[in-house]
């Protein structure tokens, strides 16, 4: 038997009702917080492909805020819904996890609600993702073979650093890195080695029959040397340091 006097469900299926109508209405008139026109209708725009992200930030933040409105609002006609279909059912105002009464102060405040203040659920992100989140964690998703010890094959992290390498929209001053002077420093790991192992592979050298050693002392190996990675016998003209 409810502890709600017939009275008491009058007036909250009345206050559920005027909710409802009310976001429905605000739904029908806003043309669902403008979503359903497309983006570049509200920008003029005939593509934001070839636009730099900031160009459009505004709009995008405008477009993601109006999202959110739109979800809180389905979410909140969900939750009248079910809220309606219990009064329908004779089990509204009875907590769906502990089975206990929820107090009518509780639910003059929140007519939809369906738990006691105890065991409401908390707060969580929004339930709906865009699909791409499935393949952009972790970065690169399903193509990174960063995280595996059994593979070193060419990955999703290749593919892009080959793209970066022709250019992208950023410039040092958006990097990540404080000493950040030329465009090829932006790279995803730029000072990764590329067809060697050591460092010393880039710069040490044999004649075609493999016998005779050399030493090619360009930048890989002043690198080398100023980094005091290197043995001072690679260089007679340098100390030994200490």
């Amino acid at each position: 038997m409810s502890h709600l006097t017939p009275q008491q469900l009058s007036g909250l299926r009345t206050a559920l009702l005027q909710q409802q109508e009310d976001i429905k209405h605000r739904l029908s008139n806003s043309g669902q917080y403008g979503l359903q026109e497309a983006m570049r209708d509200n920008t003029g725009e005939l593509s934001e492909i070839d636009n730099h992200p900031g160009d459009a930030a505004t709009e995008l933040y405008n477009r993601s805020m109006d999202i959110s409105l739109l979800e809180r609002d389905e979410h909140e006609l969900d939750d009248i819904e079910a809220a309606l279909q219990a009064m329908d059912e004779g089990t509204y105002g009875v907590c769906i996890v502990s089975g206990e009464p929820i107090p009518y102060e509780r639910l003059a405040a929140l007519p939809s609600t369906r738990y006691t203040k105890e065991h409401a659920p908390r707060q969580s992100a929004p339930f709906t993702r865009p699909a791409e989140e499935e393949l952009l964690s972790p970065p690169f998703g399903r193509t990174s073979l960063d995280e595996r010890d059994d593979q070193n094959g060419f990955d999703g992290e290749d593919a892009w650093q080959i793209v970066e390498s022709w250019g992208n929209s950023d410039s040092p001053a958006m990097a990540d890195g404080n000493n950040i002077g030329s465009y090829n420093d932006m790279e995803i790991e730029a000072d990764e080695t590329e067809g060697f192992v050591e460092p010393w592979e880039n710069f040490v050298a044999t004649d075609i029959s493999g016998n005779h050693l050399m030493i090619i002392k360009g930048n890989s190996y002043r690198h080398y040397m100023d980094d005091e990675e290197g043995d001072y016998l690679l260089d007679p003209t340098r100390k030994e340091r200490k």
